[in-house]
């Protein structure tokens, strides 16, 4: 027992250690601020309706009114029934956000390296330079949170993985079904599709070396357990992960039925996203070296200029005064590379750079090779449309690749990876098995290669690179010749700056392993080095992006839109209608759906057909389009540069009977065809809808009326009274995977009218016609989560049981 205690205790204070760190670096939680991240401000606008919903009536509605005219919930947080493993996940993430991410990141390294059987000293070092690496806190500054999440627990998965391959079948497979279940819980299915990369990588190196090792019947049964692990940790996520493909289907992640562009030019209908929308955040090849020095290419797009600004000197002699030359500074990027927009460099550390390149002369095996054929691959494939060949080939041939975008972020896997072989490296050159002479040729190697590169970086600088931007052209012709130079003197004095930086830490690296190697300090003092100058290194950049400044009073996040004049006026109106905020990018903008039922929003996944409407009408102020879609108020800036609501007295309204139907042959066709349509009189019907209509020409009643008489965002009822069958066209987004019509409580058929919209037939007489959201996704993917958390619990108390006897009959 006292044994037992005393192997736990180093687990512990480390443990309590990263709770330490943690909170120390996102120390404002203390103080009860919150951490103002865009994103999520823009989510807490989107999904301000469900929660209120869920407030108000304990119920979940997986339908929101208040984004891009209606859509599912299912990508704005709509919590599921049997969703065990979510909860198991709160429970991991007890500390406030973001110190829950940080701490996640730490964690799951940490015990990553355990199972490498990796010194609890050295994982600790390793937990630190994984954790605080650069690009993992810059996305908790933004707000990506379900990137971060997802990212945390890639080590935990890997876990599972080696635990399996080693022959630990249960632990493995336990660990591996909880981590990939906690995996697909963060609902950022393009950091696991990555993960789901370098996994097929690390099987490949594998099946290799099983197959000459004549190992195959212990590969394959370790393959075969760890997919049944992660088929339960699938069913532990069905309801999520099947609501998810669904919508996905009919997003702007999945194919469109346009052949056309708005301007009429051909449209490429390939399913996923466009070349140039994937590749829009390619890395450079050059700007790959911020991997080890920080402002490489200048940092990021909003990058502070060096302490004795050249540009600054310049602008004074100019005469501009404080006022102007921030104004002008404001607008130019000390960022010289070509990406659209850098929030910060992917800065990984000299340190662990250096000690990457030490590990490569080091270890040995099959984790030299998948990492080293994992970077390779992830690096290419991050310079997207700077390395055409391969990003074409995966677009067009690797499944799913083309449903993401953003091909930089690939480089997670590199930040990944890298701390990985590090610290294996470390742990190979403190260890006995390396002879000295073979470390010592190892230490000088590396550092002449990172420390030569980099001196010759520093040197040759203004040979080597012109520091120039894609934008100059236009400060040399508004300023002159002179002030350009101006600015790329401080793009290459920051770096300079930061190269030095680089080469101090190598230095100071190599010396306290040379000093441990020659025995004149002790492991301990130099891992506890180690620990220190990895934290000085990567904190003191991380500190240049995410820092106390980012945190505001818990209100603001809570409720980060206040009212202003239009939102008081159009909140006088207590009917049923929608708004449209053309003060803002409305499609690009959360902030009117916070108060409002909106028509646009802000999503990674905006609905397909939704996006189209808005491609060809919408955005160009087309004011019959937003009368069909029941817009009431347009919400635009006023000439002092306020917002005013301006009244619509033209919207159709929730609902309305027509006489005329337009029949279209295809997508192309209904879309056109609402070009300056009188919709309160004619309908488009898509050929495959025609059978339900009785009559393209339908006898109007001038007498009859359908009104909206309760609303809630998934349940609505109408009244109407004919004298004669109508066709009604409804304001409601047209969404069949759930929504059900009734008549009189009578299951009725509905379909789709004016490429958008919900439309159906309406008998003579007084009716009560229903519109209910019942999506049987929900139900059938909690059944399955419900099943498979059974079954993961009789193998989990099996496999103790079994261990525990094992254990007895062996003592």
């Amino acid at each position: 027992m006292q044994s037992s205690y005393k192997k736990f205790l180093p687990h512990l204070v480390v443990f309590v250690l990263f709770i330490v760190a943690s909170l120390a670096y996102f120390n404002p939680v203390l103080q009860g601020k919150k951490i103002f991240q865009s994103d999520i401000v823009q989510y807490t606008g989107m999904a301000k309706q469900q929660n209120d919903f869920r407030e108000k009536t304990g119920e979940e509605t997986y339908w929101t009114d208040a984004a891009f005219g209606g859509m599912p919930t299912y990508q704005l947080g709509a919590k599921y029934p049997n969703n065990y493993i979510k909860q198991l996940d709160l429970a991991i993430r007890f500390l406030p956000r973001p110190a829950d991410y940080l701490f996640l990141y730490f964690i799951g390294m940490y015990i990553l390296f355990l199972v490498l059987k990796v010194d609890y000293k050295l994982a600790f070092l390793g937990a630190l330079a994984f954790g605080f690496s650069t690009y993992l806190i810059i996305i908790l500054g933004v707000g990506h949170n379900a990137k971060a999440h997802a990212i945390a627990y890639m080590p935990f998965v890997l876990s599972g993985i080696f635990l399996t391959f080693r022959g630990k079948y249960l632990w493995g497979f336990l660990l591996l079904t909880v981590s990939m279940g906690l995996e697909l819980v963060a609902n950022h299915f393009q950091m696991t599709y990555y993960l789901m990369l370098l996994v097929v990588i690390i099987g490949i190196v594998y099946l290799i070396d099983a197959f000459k090792r004549k190992m195959l019947p212990h590969y394959f049964k370790a393959v075969g357990i760890m997919m049944v692990a992660v088929i339960i940790s699938v069913g532990l996520n069905a309801t999520n992960i099947l609501a998810t493909k669904e919508y996905a289907d009919t997003s702007t992640r999945g194919k469109t039925e346009l052949t056309i562009n708005a301007d009429g030019t051909p449209k490429d209908n390939k399913t996923g996203l466009d070349y140039d929308y994937i590749t829009e955040y390619s890395y450079g090849r050059l700007e790959s070296f911020n991997l080890f020095i920080p402002r490489f290419m200048g940092g990021s797009s909003s990058e502070e200029f060096p302490k004795d600004s050249k540009t600054v000197e310049n602008l004074m002699r100019m005469g501009a005064s404080a006022q102007e030359a921030n104004q002008v500074l404001n607008q130019i990027p000390m960022y010289w590379g070509e990406q659209t927009y850098v929030g910060a460099p992917a800065y990984i550390g000299a340190i662990v750079i250096f000690l990457a390149v030490l590990a490569l002369f080091l270890v040995r095996g099959r984790l030299k090779w998948w990492i080293v054929s994992g970077f390779i691959l992830t690096l290419l494939l991050s310079w997207g449309d700077n390395f055409k060949g391969l990003t074409q080939f995966f677009i067009e041939y690797v499944p799913m690749y083309n449903k993401f975008r953003a091909v930089s972020s690939i480089q997670v896997i590199i930040e990944l990876i890298l701390p990985i072989l590090a610290i294996v490296g470390l742990h190979q050159f403190f260890s006995h098995f390396e002879k000295e002479d073979e470390k010592k040729k190892a230490l000088l190697w590396s550092t002449g290669i990172v420390g030569g590169i980099t001196l010759l970086f520093i040197l040759f600088k203004t040979t080597l690179f012109d520091f120039a931007s894609p934008y100059d052209s236009y400060f040399r012709d508004e300023m002159g010749l002179p002030f350009l130079e101006a600015i790329r003197e401080d793009r290459m004095s920051l770096f300079t700056s930061d190269a030095i930086r680089s080469l101090i830490f190598v230095l100071l690296t190599a010396a306290v392993l040379w000093f441990f190697m020659k025995g004149t300090v002790k492991k301990g003092f130099a891992v506890a080095a180690l620990c220190l100058l990895v934290l000085v290194d990567l904190v003191g950049v991380d500190r240049r992006y995410v820092n106390e400044e980012d945190f505001v009073q818990a209100k603001l996040v809570e409720q980060p839109f206040q009212k202003n004049g239009a939102d008081i006026q159009i909140l006088e109106d207590d009917g049923h209608y929608r708004v449209y905020d053309a003060a803002a990018n409305a499609f690009n903008s959360g902030r009117a759906s916070y108060y409002h039922n909106a028509l646009g929003g802000y999503h990674a996944a905006k609905p397909g057909r939704m996006q189209d409407l808005n491609e060809f009408y919408i955005s160009k102020g087309n004011i019959g389009i937003l009368n069909m879609l029941n817009v009431r108020y347009i919400i635009v800036q006023s000439k002092n540069g306020g917002p005013v609501a301006q009244r619509n007295p033209y919207a159709n309204g929730d609902a309305w009977f027509v006489e005329n139907v337009l029949p279209a042959e295809n997508a192309n066709e209904e879309i056109q065809l609402l070009d300056s349509l009188d919709t309160k009189r004619t309908a488009v019907i898509n050929k495959e809808f025609l059978s339900k209509i009785p009559s393209q020409k339908i006898e109007r009643d001038s007498t009859a009326t359908i009104e909206l008489f309760t609303y809630q965002p998934n349940h609505l009822v109408y009244e109407a009274s004919t004298k004669s069958p109508q066709l009604a066209v409804f304001s409601e987004v047209y969404y069949p995977k759930g929504w059900n019509a009734y008549i009189n409580g009578k299951p009725a058929e509905y379909f789709r009218a004016n490429y958008v919209l919900r439309a159906m037939v309406i008998p003579a007489g007084n009716n009560k016609i229903e519109l209910k959201f019942e999506p049987k996704v929900i139900q059938t993917g909690s059944t399955i989560s419900l099943v498979s958390s059974i079954i993961f619990l009789l193998i989990l108390l099996s496999g103790l049981y079994f261990a525990f006897r094992k254990k007895e009959q062996q003592e």
